[in-house]
């Protein structure tokens, strides 16, 4: 788990009891709207509001243009081609305008792209298709923002492309006859927000010229899956069409859905946004991944009970197989790491391989994101051709990163904090210098672990359970609640789960907590019994023999006292250094380790055997508040570098020598001693 600023929410009380009286509500629950900035008394009304009129779709920039073509293709029953992606969006994308033009009779046909024989968005080769297939009309959906030289052909064709996508926009825009994405940079749009299924929807709304609530009865479902899944903000109209999409998932609507949540193992149980996210998109994404997502979209569109039965069933054994392809993937990287363990120390962390599957690339992004706390780019190589995904923390665009490297790919799209990417093999090497330069011109951030605010453990029963679930649906832009529980006296430690977890009891005062950390061994767990700490918590409902209690689940954990910011900036010098960049005199003096330094770290490890936890540990042992980091990670680079020490893989172990040592012999305290501007 990688360290991480904590940032504790403003807290306005006396404003937080002016809304709880105003409103009506729960003190507790007016203290979490304050603590997420929903102040506003129309904010407030719009956010605990289950309906509302929906935006005009006709305030995004071309609905006009888009509407009247299309409409003109249904009067002419010309065949018209939904042109998706395949992802959890892009499929549910597709689901959702098929089903619109199938309803009104059209002669509609999908076509969805292999992710791995063709890459994402319009290509030339399904555009010859769809021609010889009788198309005269695509409409895009979570693509063809970027799709210049194939709407040129499709216009040459004398085909007609109209273009609905979500994805960042440039001022040159694609031949089309209308191109519909909120982030053009000319669209007046007052939501900007929606994934790429939203966008569909919105077309679907100007299309029927009737209600929008009789269009979200219809569709929130598959709005919902395609909002979640492309991890939209859940605020404005996405919250709206959430709420909506979640009631109409629980009561088992579509037959696909319904069967995707009983292979997941949601049957009987209510299906909130984090279950879509971690049990139903992950399989909708999966088959996109390990194989070709018309599987999904059958399953989808399907009303036969044995074909659904027989999909869910398939696409639950490609998530295994999905998982597995996972963790061959981050086996490699976690060697590179050990025979190169000086690339943890670059800014952006690149990892590249020969012919991992393109299809999972993403998701060990996220996870090794998830461990590092840096920005990181996968890329997998054929020897010809290499494509790579991205993952960012908040504050680092991976779309400018990647752009800044526009004239070294083949291709590339994505968000802030998402991007995919193309090119040549040969120009692997280039792009990761270029991704470096680029980072090293701007203030990397650092990861964060933000809390809404904190609490006292005796505050902690079943009684504030409806209070958080007051603000569901949770995902990004409103996040399920994080607590501070500070200055916890850790009483026990025990290993659950077959090794794979932990539950930890904690006290304080009076109160005593059990609290449950996942994916920690008990080999991993560098705290012991009467440690102090610190803990950001979530709070959920758990349920048993009618009995309601809360069941504590620990997100992020340090010692308390140890001074987040410091640490992570000591840390961030320290890699300057690694990287032989330049830095001041005062850094070097600061950096330096002298006699007593070194000493007083091999002296515990020498006491304390093998070390295998983290630096901020450490430092904390050694008595420090995590400022020190720097000159801690120096100490042990010299205690290596002059035999003393060895690392293997995540251990530090005394080395068995007698030598005598002489510290003028280390490079890098004589590296250090030389800077004097």
């Amino acid at each position: 788990m990688s360290r991480k600023q904590w940032c504790v929410s403003p807290m306005d009380k006396d404003l937080a009891s002016d809304i709880a009286q105003e409103f009506d509500i729960d003190p507790f629950e007016a203290l979490l709207l304050v603590s997420r900035g929903i102040t506003d008394e129309e904010e407030i009304r719009t956010f605990y509001a289950d309906k509302a009129p929906l935006i005009d779709p006709f305030e995004l920039r071309d609905m006009d243009k888009a509407v009247e073509r299309i409409a003109a293709a249904m009067e002419g029953n010309e065949r018209i081609a939904v042109y998706g992606d395949y992802d959890a969006d892009g499929v549910t994308s597709t689901a959702l305008l098929y089903r619109y033009f199938a309803m009104n009779g059209c002669d509609v046909i999908t076509y969805i792209p292999d992710r791995n024989t063709e890459g994402y968005g319009l290509n030339m080769r399904a555009v010859e298709t769809l021609y010889e297939k009788g198309v005269r009309l695509i409409v895009t959906v979570d693509n063809g923002i970027s799709a210049f030289g194939e709407a040129k052909r499709i216009r040459e064709l004398g085909m007609d492309l109209v273009i609905t996508d979500h994805h960042k926009a440039s001022e040159r825009l694609p031949e089309a006859v209308a191109v519909v994405d909120p982030h053009r940079l000319d669209c007046p749009c007052s939501y900007k927000l929606w994934s790429g299924v939203g966008v569909a929807f919105k077309l679907v709304c100007a299309l029927s010229g009737g209600s929008d609530e009789e269009m979200l009865s219809m569709f929130a479902d598959l709005v919902t899956i395609g909002t979640v899944g492309d991890v939209m903000p859940l605020t404005g109209e996405n919250r709206m069409i959430v709420k909506a999409g979640l009631k109409s998932i629980n009561t088992c609507e579509n037959k696909g859905i319904a069967a995707l949540g009983r292979v997941s193992g949601m049957a009987g149980k209510t299906i909130n946004a984090s279950g879509v996210a971690f049990s139903i998109v992950p399989r909708i994404n999966a088959v996109g991944r390990l194989s070709h997502a018309s599987k999904a979209l059958d399953l989808l569109l399907s009303e036969d009970d044995e074909a659904v039965a027989n999909l869910a069933h398939g696409i639950d054994d490609l998530n295994v197989s999905r998982q597995e392809a996972e963790k061959a993937i981050l086996r490699q990287v976690q060697q590179q790491i050990y025979d190169n363990p000086l690339m943890l120390n670059d800014r952006v962390l690149i990892f590249s391989g020969e012919n991992w599957h393109g299809g999972v690339i993403g998701i060990v992004a996220a996870r090794l994101l998830n461990q590092y706390g840096k920005p990181v780019m996968v890329i997998t190589d054929d020897g010809t051709e290499a494509k790579g995904s991205a993952r960012s923390i908040e504050g680092f665009s991976l779309y400018d990163a990647v752009s800044s490297a526009a004239h070294l790919l083949s291709h590339y799209g994505g968000h802030t904090l998402a991007a995919g990417f193309g090119m040549k093999s040969e120009n692997i090497p280039a792009f990761k210098q270029a991704i470096q330069d680029f980072a090293k011109s701007v203030e990397m951030p650092f990861a964060r672990t933000e809390l809404d605010c904190r609490l006292r453990p005796d505050f902690i029963n079943a009684d504030i359970l409806p209070h958080i679930a007051a603000l569901e649906p949770f995902g990004a832009g409103n996040p399920q609640p994080i607590f501070g529980l500070f200055a916890m006296t850790l009483s026990a430690a025990q290993s659950i789960g077959q090794g794979k977890h932990m539950r930890l009891t904690l006290k304080k005062g009076a109160s005593t907590l059990t609290a449950l950390l996942f994916g920690v061994t008990p080999e991993e767990f560098p705290y012991i019994p009467g440690d102090v700490l610190d803990l950001a918590v979530t709070l959920e409902r758990n349920e048993y023999m009618g009995q309601v209690k809360v069941s504590i689940y620990i997100k992020d954990i340090r010692m308390n006292g140890t001074d987040d910011l410091k640490y992570l900036k000591s840390v961030r010098l320290y890699e300057k250094i690694k990287r032989r960049e330049p830095i001041s005199r005062r850094q070097a003096q600061f950096a330096l380790a002298d006699r007593e330094h070194i000493a007083r770290v091999y002296r515990f490890l020498r006491k304390n055997g093998p070390w295998n936890h983290d630096t901020d540990i450490l430092c904390y042992r050694l008595g420090g508040d995590g400022s020190e980091a720097c000159q801690v990670l120096v100490c042990l680079d010299v205690l290596e570098e002059l035999g003393i020490i060895r690392r293997d893989r995540d251990s530090i172990l005394l080395v068995d020598t007698e030598k005598k040592v002489n510290l003028d012999d280390s490079s890098l305290l004589a590296y250090l001693r030389s800077i004097d501007e």
